[in-house]
């Protein structure tokens, strides 16, 4: 039941970031300077972020309800807290401030955090657990190289 719970929190916790970072968002997306970008080529059709960020905070949630019950340390807690505040400080550099030098340093850094998680937290008790973790780690690296993409070539 304490998972359930758990789960629960990290999903108010996790779905409220992504909500923050959309209203660090604003209308950029459909504005003048994020329309005039050069983009990459494999740039997805804007509905398929939207359902990657929702299939990746429900592995998440999942995942760390796990990491939380059997290693709820200060640096869980810490590596956690860091990697929200770089996924949701992203979108604040990137769409509002347009500083794509930032975000990009910023993103690889989330993708580091993450990794990190992958690795570290992925003995025996989560090992199997830590896969949940993937779908986050391939989107970081679509969402850096897109990220890299309008840094480079604009």
């Amino acid at each position: 039941m304490k998972k359930i719970y758990s789960f629960l929190l990290f999903l108010i916790i996790n779905f409220g970031g992504l909500a923050l970072g959309s209203w660090f968002m604003g209308d950029a997306v459909i504005g003048e300077w994020y329309s005039n970008l050069n983009k990459a080529p494999w740039t997805p059709p804007g509905w398929v972020f939207g359902a990657a960020w929702t299939l990746i905070m429900l592995c998440f949630s999942i995942y760390l309800s796990y990491l939380f019950s059997i290693r709820h340390s200060r640096v869980v807690v810490s590596v956690y807290t860091l990697a929200f505040l770089l996924n949701v400080s992203w979108n604040y550099l990137f769409f509002n401030q347009h500083l794509t030098t930032f975000a990009f340093i910023n993103i690889i850094l989330l993708t580091l955090v993450i990794t990190y998680l992958f690795i570290t937290f992925g003995d025996d008790k989560l090992r199997y657990i830590k896969y949940l973790l993937l779908p986050y780690i391939i989107w970081l690296c679509i969402a850096t190289s897109l990220n890299g993409y309008v840094l480079f070539n604009n």
